[in-house]
């Protein structure tokens, strides 16, 4: 079984991804809805979220996670999946990202949550393959896709972060998976000519190489939430319509 960690409705982005991989796997979505958004966390506090996830997902007989949430991917040490479950098992959001962009000579920027720009980890990694990157943090945006702000509110926040940055880039990476899920508000904001690229892609193919021995199972999705939301339900439904698939609400 495939399990997927995010903090609410981000990483069903990349799950839809990895469906398109794995059609045949079954999978368990934890999704905590109840410590949204993890954008603002600390060090500290998205450890502690970070093991609970996935000491829940192992209780579950999750054998390979993806981490679906950048937050987590980029200020977490590999150490710490580690930890719980051997290097092979474990695919996060920052290195297929980065790797993808290996041979590609177009100026990048990366937008994200304050903590995935503040830990660094995009900047380091891009610089590994000798590339720079313009970085733009969107505070608040997560949380507000999470629960369900109009578009307007969402439009606004969008603008206001992309407008403070200058546009010397070429290709924007929507490096939290929230923001793929207003992707087309993204694109009203952009000129036309920035290219928006969706990390789960990247994401996703990187599992199909490390993940072997997950066909012939029977396709079901376990979501699993620390917390009901409306919107979180709405979204499954919208994505996953034609998915054999559980919701489920920890006590």
């Amino acid at each position: 079984m495939i399990g997927v960690i995010d903090s609410g409705s981000g990483g069903l982005s990349v799950l839809l991804e990895l469906k398109k991989q794995f059609p045949q796997a079954d999978f368990l979505y934890y999704g905590d809805i109840k410590n949204a958004p993890y954008g603002e966390k600390t060090h500290a506090e998205l450890s502690r979220l970070t093991v609970d996830a996935l000491k829940f997902l192992k209780d579950n007989r999750v054998t390979n996670v993806v981490s679906a949430c950048n937050s987590v991917s980029a200020s977490m040490a590999i150490s710490l999946f580690d930890t719980l479950l051997s290097a092979q098992h474990i695919v996060e959001m920052v290195g297929p990202t980065v790797q993808s962009f290996l041979q590609d000579t177009r100026r990048v920027a990366v937008c994200a949550t304050q903590a995935t720009i503040d830990s660094g980890m995009y900047q380091n990694a891009f610089h590994m393959i000798d590339k720079e990157i313009t970085t733009i943090a969107i505070p608040d945006l997560a949380g507000q896709i999470e629960f369900g702000a109009t578009e307007e509110d969402i439009k606004n926040t969008i603008t206001k972060a992309i407008s403070a940055q200058s546009t010397n880039y070429d290709v924007l990476v929507l490096a939290c998976t929230h923001y793929p899920l207003v992707q087309n508000v993204f694109r009203s904001v952009l000129n036309d000519s920035i290219e928006i690229i969706d990390p789960a892609h990247a994401v996703a193919a990187r599992a199909k190489k490390l993940f072997k021995d997950e066909e012939g199972s029977d396709g079901k999705v376990q979501f699993v939430i620390t917390k009901d939301a409306g919107s979180f339900r709405n979204r499954v439904e919208e994505l996953f319509a034609d998915q054999r698939k559980t919701i489920e609400v920890l006590p």
